[in-house]
């Protein structure tokens, strides 16, 4: 027999488990299935009064949650083009021949600053509203 506890938010089995939670309501394999993929679809398994488990949707992250991902997201961006921004710079100074054309290393700068600019921007931190990495960059960094 399947169990879910409301206490631990848990499935139980008693061919499984030797302690189910007092609080455990019998449901059936149908359910369980039922509920882990709407769990899998972004919905979270709660209890109604009775304890019987129910989907319920999920709370939208608050406006200051998606400021601070946003945030982070850009910081990692810009801290992941460093290196590349920099070999360039060291090539440079070396004297050396470049890996990036002029062309390439003044998309990139201009990537970097968007990408700081960006909080400034009405759309943000909307993720449709992020700037785009020039296509080359991928290539370099494979």
């Amino acid at each position: 027999m399947l169990y879910y506890a409301r206490t631990t938010g848990g499935f139980y089995d008693d061919e499984v488990h030797q302690a189910i939670p007092s609080d455990a309501v019998k449901i059936t394999q149908d359910q369980r299935v039922e509920l882990l993929k709407g769990e899998a679809e972004g919905r979270i398994i709660s209890s109604d009064k009775k304890g019987l488990p129910i989907l319920v949707d999920r709370e939208p992250p608050s406006d200051e949650i998606l400021i601070a991902q946003a945030r982070q997201w850009r910081d990692i961006e810009i801290n992941s083009l460093n290196w590349l921004r920099e070999r360039n710079r060291d090539e440079v100074d070396a004297g050396r021949p470049t890996t990036l054309t002029s062309a390439q290393f003044g998309e990139l700068l201009d990537y970097i600053q968007q990408l700081r600019d960006w909080p400034a921007s009405a759309d943000f931190p909307s993720m449709d509203a992020r700037p785009l990495a020039p296509a080359w960059i991928a290539g370099q960094i494979s």
